[in-house]
Parts: structure tokens; sequence; C-alpha cells
């Protein structure tokens, strides 16, 4: 499962590197796509397979549907190079607004891939509104 938060450059050629505690998880392979909330959701394979499964099944008729497939299945299979990095493609790196600086975050069993100006806002607005989600979780038994 995948955890924390970490602070990393995007170089030159749009390659970053990947935090080595997520390494082992991802070693088989991984699937970089368009994420919601503006990232991008970068999956180890085997889950990337159950979750693209899944998305399959959802009913062509429907325009939100037809609409979430496109964003989901449209990103590629990547592998680390030697020292642990991952190329990011020109498109996804504009979808995502990933300049020089990058953040990524370790969200159970995916790994996400933020621009640093937009990560920022969107803990401060977690912040923010921690009580209407303490209370939305107090809904869910948590």
């Amino acid at each position: 499962m995948f955890s924390s938060e970490r602070r990393h450059s995007l170089d030159e050629k749009g390659r970053i590197i990947i935090p080595a505690e997520f390494r082992p998880y991802l070693e088989g392979g991984m699937f970089l796509t368009r994420g919601l909330d503006g990232c991008l959701f970068l999956f180890p394979l085997d889950v990337w397979e159950e979750l693209a499964q899944k998305i399959k099944q959802l009913p062509l008729t429907n325009p939100m549907a037809r609409t979430f497939s496109r964003l989901i299945l449209s990103g590629e299979k990547c592998q680390m190079d030697k020292q642990g990095r991952i190329l990011i493609p020109s498109h996804l790196r504009e979808f995502a607004q990933l300049e020089d600086k990058v953040v990524i975050v370790g969200v159970g069993t995916r790994v996400e891939i933020w621009n640093e100006r937009k990560w920022d806002e969107a803990v401060r607005r977690l912040r923010d509104e921690s009580d209407l989600f303490a209370e939305q979780f107090k809904e869910l038994g948590i």
C-alpha cells in the first residue's frame, strides 16, 4: 500500500524519481494516466488491470461513463529506469501542469503526481474544511 508525500523535481527530460519506498510495488510495471482533481495517477499493473476491467464494463450509452473512460484509459504503460525514474509524456505533464517542482503522494493502491502549487492549495482546502470531512467520515463510521 502506498502512503506518504514526497517533493521532487521534474528534470529537463520530463522524468521524476519514484520514491524508494514505492519502487518494490512498481517493479512489475505501471500505468500512468490522467487522474482526478488535476493530478496524474500511477498504478501498479495488477491494480491497473483490475480497474481497467471495471471501467470497460461501464455502459457505452452513459455520457459520464464515456468521459471517465476516456480520461482514465488514455494513459500508458511505463517502466522505471535504473535510477528509479519514470518519463512523464508531455501530454500528461501538460494535463497536470507539471513544472519544475512536483509532489508525489501515496494514496493506498495508487500514486498521485501533483504540480506542487496545486497540491499545496488542495492541502489548504483540506485544512480549512476539516470539520466537513470529519462529519462525512463520522457518517461512514470512521
